[in-house]
């Protein structure tokens, strides 16, 4: 069994926020986060890692459980299987972890635990009636997307969403759930009229490797400022609710 050690991470990250690429006005696109940036779970991921933990024999309260608990917090927004992989080692305990973890959050999210993020549905409408295209990601499997979806009656409330099987395998921290929505909806001529939006550190780093104008950090979820300016957010909001009103600020303005 690999022993969880510092999530990986790049060391070229900046320091600190870097510049803004676009006019947030020429935005066309809009990616965002699901679980922690439109979704609020109330801590549904801990919850769900019990019964992966368990599948495996990890036991409550030993070292190995604690060590999981807190990779498992510091890579928030990473593909699950990833995660799993890395603590588990070889792919058939990583895969029997996921299903456990798929099973049992899907369990919490149809006993009614999630909730909408208090604004972000009516962001995504009015970012929609300006005439921008919004995406939703998440790490989570096809299986648990559908299901928080069904859940908050969201089924059409974006043209597409997408998962890391969607987009090839993979999930944050690369791009490529970005650049599938890019390629996919088509509704901007450069990825610089993207703008990427989450609440870890990994949303953003995927949004700054896509190459998007602007990428933005909110604070409903699992890092903070330090963490967002590390990965190279170009802002950082309270919330989701607040991002039509960046994309209507004048250039510049931060």
């Amino acid at each position: 069994m690999n022993t969880p050690n510092t999530p990986n991470t790049p060391t070229d990250t900046p320091d600190t926020p870097m510049e803004p690429s676009t006019d947030p006005a020429d935005i066309r696109l809009v990616v965002l986060d699901m679980a922690g940036t439109t979704v609020a779970d109330g801590g549904l991921v801990e919850r769900a890692f019990e019964a992966a933990a368990a599948e495996l024999g990890v036991e409550p309260g030993s070292a190995e459980h604690t060590e999981h608990l807190a990779y498992v917090r510091a890579t928030m927004g990473e593909s699950k299987i990833s995660v799993f992989r890395h603590l588990f080692g070889d792919e058939d305990r990583a895969r029997r972890a996921n299903t456990a973890f798929e099973k049992a959050y899907g369990d919490l999210v149809g006993a009614g635990l999630v909730a909408p993020v208090p604004g972000a549905r009516e962001a995504v409408e009015e970012l929609t009636g300006s005439g921008r295209t919004v995406v939703l990601t998440t790490g989570f499997a096809r299986v648990t997307r559908d299901a928080i979806l069904d859940a908050l009656g969201w089924r059409d409330l974006v043209p597409l969403t997408l998962c890391p099987a969607d987009a090839g395998g993979r999930g944050r921290p690369y791009p490529d759930m970005v650049l599938e929505a890019f390629v996919r909806t088509k509704a901007a001529q450069d990825v610089r009229q993207v703008a990427v939006a989450g609440d870890t550190s990994y949303d953003v780093l995927s949004g700054v490797r896509a190459g998007a104008g602007l990428v933005v950090g909110v604070r409903t979820g699992a890092h903070g400022d330090a963490e967002f300016a590390a990965a190279g957010a170009t802002h950082v909001l309270d919330s989701v609710a607040g991002l039509p009103a960046l994309l209507a600020r004048p250039a510049g303005e931060r």
